[in-house]
């Protein structure tokens, strides 16, 4: 457990789900627990959850043992129900008030995301046969079928792009009556935009949920996408907690959950994610560090104020005068140029180089790129230095990093 001196109980239904679990078992007794992190439950995963019931779901194929994605942060093994993230997926969308009628209508889910997604999708259905590029090798289930399957979208070739979109076009024609869902990676659906222009078909509703989306990104694809576009927030060992909806406000999905935040000393009002979770059977989380960062309306720790999830904690920059989160910064570009697209900012020191690209391709001028460096020196307290790239390279995950330490 976390060495920390702050404990809570929690209500009965949360310690009566975990009592017999081997790594709550004490604190359920006294109903007291502290704050947990990834690293608590890795040393002692799984023996500190094979329950009996636990052991039987494994056996049946009821739960399965699972990694979670990693993107820029450590990797954990779970146990969990199959397509566990996939439901509350689908039960998100169905509840949303602004796109539930979508995923009634029962209309084809198009997944434009990482490389990394696509393959786990073909290496589960290994048993189909064929080769993992076959498109009967990258449905998830008979709703949602994967599409990319290159890593950097940057770099899309317009054979891969062309494939893409026939790909689309024959499932929405087939299955979805001309409509679709595009579930998406931000950035994956900006670049599809960019290379295939008019010819991508216009969904009828949209979800991004797979990574911290810049405003300009976001304000991009809402200008462009004939439909409500959606954010989710959530994670694959939680499952989805909240979700945006086209005014740019959030509102919880939280059943079997009770969240609360910390505040981070030093910062301008970032507060860590805890989260208490029962919805898992075969894992609970309670009072799990999610190792995300949020901030809140009036600044409090009050979670029924949260306003936008503000990047990782472990990708906070931390200098002598600041302590600044992804989403801080992306305030200050989008203020100053909604132009910029994939940014990146490299800190060596006290110094730091911020390196962006634009959706047009064309460099800021000089005047606009002086005053982002200014803000950017003001906000950090690391002196930045500003630079024009026409590419950035993307993470072996398929996502970016915006800090580069």
């Amino acid at each position: 457990m976390a060495n920390t001196p702050v404990t809570r109980p929690l209500p009965s239904d949360f310690v009566d789900a975990i009592r017999d679990i081997p790594f709550y078992r004490e604190h359920a007794a006294a109903n007291s627990f502290p704050i947990i992190t990834k690293s608590d439950l890795a040393e002692s995963f799984p023996d500190s959850f094979l329950t009996p019931r636990v052991n039987a779901a494994l056996e049946s194929g009821a739960a399965q043992y699972v990694w979670s994605t990693g993107t820029n942060h450590a990797r954990m093994q779970l146990i969990r129900p199959p397509l566990f993230l996939l439901k509350t997926y689908y039960a998100v969308w169905r509840d949303h008030p602004e796109i539930g009628d979508t995923f009634a209508a029962g209309v084809p889910r198009i997944s434009v995301t990482t490389r990394l997604a696509t393959d786990h999708v073909a290496r589960i259905n290994e048993a189909k046969g064929g080769t993992p590029a076959d498109i009967a090798r990258r449905w998830l289930d008979d709703r949602t079928v994967y599409v990319n399957q290159e890593l950097d979208p940057a770099r899309w070739t317009p054979a891969a792009v062309d494939r893409m979109l026939a790909e689309i076009d024959a499932v929405r024609t087939e299955r979805g009556d001309g409509r679709y869902h595009l579930d998406c990676s931000s950035y994956h659906a900006a670049y599809l935009l960019m290379a295939a222009g008019d010819r991508l078909a216009q969904p009828v509703s949209a979800i991004h949920g797979y990574e911290f989306t810049p405003r300009n990104v976001r304000r991009f694809l809402a200008e462009r996408l004939e439909c409500p576009v959606i954010e989710l927030f959530g994670s694959t060992e939680l499952g989805y907690l909240y979700y945006g909806d086209t005014r740019g406000r959030y509102h919880p999905h939280l059943g079997e959950m009770e969240v609360e935040l910390q505040p981070i000393s030093g910062s301008r009002g970032i507060h860590s994610l805890v989260v208490s979770s029962i919805r898992n059977p075969y894992m609970p989380l309670i009072r799990y560090n999610t190792g995300d960062c949020v901030h809140t309306r009036d600044g409090s720790s009050d979670p029924r104020q949260i306003v936008r999830f503000c990047g990782r904690e472990k990708e906070l920059l931390v200098t002598d005068t600041a302590i600044t989160s992804q989403a801080e910064l992306d305030d200050v570009i989008a203020e100053i140029s909604p132009q910029v697209f994939v940014y990146q900012l490299r800190v060596d020191g006290s110094q730091s180089r911020l390196a962006y690209t634009t959706f047009d391709g064309a460099a800021l001028d000089r005047a606009r790129a002086d005053e982002l460096a200014d803000a950017a020196t003001k906000l950090t307290g690391s002196t930045v230095t500003v630079a024009h790239h026409t590419h950035i390279p993307i993470g072996k995950s398929g996502k970016y990093a915006w800090l580069v330490r």
